[in-house]
């Protein structure tokens, strides 16, 4: 146990990290190389994600299982004649992708709204073989439990991307330019990150060995279903790149203005809504061994435990950020961006965090007792609901259909996890009442915060406005939730305690002895 605590800290602390980088970065970038030139990215890369997922998302997994399996049997031949047909097999596959695009470069670029988006997804081809050689690798050093080289390897990729990035980017650059020079950055950065995985798989002892079909087949065939589940799930993000602009075209924005507001809501309002999935995140990966050790042994009451506690909990998070959004959303945006609009739907879109954290911790839950297809299938469902909505809506709402697209789209993938989990644990879960009290408990907090943030901005830098809003805010929430019995906070202290406790005795008893020998 107490290893696998250590694995957890360690992957949450370097995943913390690297998307604190990107996070900034994502940052940088907005206030360099501007609104345009973000949206042309972005378009770009979510087609090249497809691309991506096809090539490389189901075989680590796989990859790691069977290393894993061969290593306990002492089989080193087998292990590395493994590595050798998958990166032969990944290989092919992202030459044979990269070969179409470019050959059919023009029908591609006719389906983006800005066909400038084709010269974009041309740069960013070649990272596509480097990121198939660093995905077997990255699975074998997986199936080796060298989770250090694990999370070194992507922390490496996410730094040397934002320093190739520094480099490359100008402000006297055009929009293409600046788009063009963010791609590159990517594409050097997978080919020094292949590099450097590659020799952490060989200074840790990796082997190779000649490829055999008896690995090919199974390896196939164990990967495949996962890499058509996620590949299916890959295609709604660069759907939405290409439906958002279209729709804001067709009710009289210009491509270019439509792609910078699509640049402003997806490369800088939609990254803060995720922040409080990086929180909940940590759960997720702590609970999914710990659900399935309770589940091989039937324990149904750590079961149910563990389920409400991990709903409650993550509730408690996302409505924690939701009053902080609501009354700070617009000066952050300034803050961070230097972008209005960014902050305006940043406030409009507080709301999401609800769905989107119970959506979050429901699929790990889901997953962790053997239903990844049943969770993926309600994923797809309140996707189709989102793309309604985001046909639809830009008419009568313009850009907030985004928002309301992604909101309306968790709460029903929310609502059927929910529903589905029950079924499968035959317990309550528990969710209405702490839910009902914490959204009625959001209002008052989210007035203090505006209030609060509204005087204080009148006569103290904007830095520190949204330091002092968004501690009274966090203060303001934990204490309503306390004082209404939402959460127990008398219980943490207690634990806090008990955590501490032994530490204390220990350290009297050394006391107590050191004191009579002297």
């Amino acid at each position: 146990m107490k290893s696998l605590f250590k694995t957890v800290a360690l992957i949450t602390f370097f995943s913390a990290l690297t998307r604190v980088a990107g996070f900034f970065f994502r940052i940088y970038l907005s206030r360099s190389i501007g609104a345009e030139s973000l949206g042309m990215y972005q378009v770009a890369f979510s087609v090249f994600m497809v691309l991506l997922t096809i090539v490389s998302s189901g075989l680590p997994l796989i990859i790691s299982r069977m290393s894993a399996g061969f290593r306990a049997k002492h089989e080193g031949k087998k292990e590395g004649s493994l590595i050798s047909v998958a990166l032969i097999f990944s290989l092919v596959l992202s030459l044979i992708l990269c070969f179409v695009v470019f050959i059919f470069k023009n029908l591609f670029a006719k389906l983006f709204t800005d066909e400038r988006c084709i010269e974009i997804l041309i740069v960013l081809l070649p990272s596509l073989a480097c990121s198939a050689v660093y995905s077997v690798f990255r699975g074998a050093l997986w199936g080796q439990n060298n989770y250090f080289a694990l999370c070194v390897s992507e922390l490496y990729e996410q730094v040397v991307r934002i320093f190739i990035c520094v480099l490359l980017i100008g402000g006297t650059f055009s929009a293409i330019e600046n788009a063009t020079s963010v791609a590159w950055s990517l594409t050097i950065a997978c080919v020094l990150s292949m590099l450097f995985v590659i020799l952490l798989f060989f200074f840790y002892g990796g082997k190779m060995s000649k490829p055999t079909k008896q690995i090919f087949v199974p390896l196939i065939k164990q990967s495949t279903p996962i890499t058509g589940i996620r590949v299916a799930g890959s295609f709604i993000q660069p759907l939405i790149a290409l439906i958002i602009p279209a729709r804001l075209s067709a009710i009289g924005y210009t491509s270019s203005q439509a792609m910078s507001i699509y640049g402003v809501a997806v490369g800088m309002t939609v990254p803060l809504l995720f922040v409080p999935t990086t929180i909940i995140g940590s759960l997720s990966t702590a609970l999914i061994p710990d659900m399935s050790a309770a589940l091989a042994q039937n324990d149904k009451a750590h079961i149910e435990r563990r389920v409400r506690s991990s709903i409650t909990f993550s509730l408690f998070i996302s409505c924690l950020f939701v009053p902080v959004y609501l009354g700070l959303g617009e000066m952050a945006g300034l803050f961070l961006y230097d972008n209005a609009l960014s902050g305006t739907l940043l406030s409009a879109s507080a709301w999401v965090l609800i769905p989107l954290g119970i959506t979050n911790i429901t699929s790990s839950l889901l997953n962790s007792l053997g239903m990844e297809v049943k969770s993926f299938i309600n994923f797809i469902v309140g996707g189709l609901f989102m793309f309604i909505a985001l046909w639809f809506l830009p008419s009568l709402i313009g850009i907030n259909a985004l928002v309301y697209g992604m909101g309306i789209s968790y709460l029903i993938t929310a609502v059927l996890n929910c529903i589905m989990l029950k079924r499968k644990t035959k317990i309550s879960l528990g969710i209405l009442k702490p839910l009902c009290k914490m959204l009625l408990l959001i209002v008052p907090s989210a007035a203090l915060t505006s209030f609060i943030a509204g005087i204080c901005g009148q006569f103290i830098p904007l830095f520190f406005t949204l330091a002092i809003g968004g501690v009274v805010s966090v203060v303001s929430f934990v204490l309503l939730c306390g004082v209404f019995n939402v959460v127990d906070i008398h219980s943490f202290i207690v634990m806090a305690k008990q955590r501490f406790k032994p530490k204390n005795v220990k350290m009297l008893k050394l006391k107590r002895i050191f004191s009579k020998k002297h």
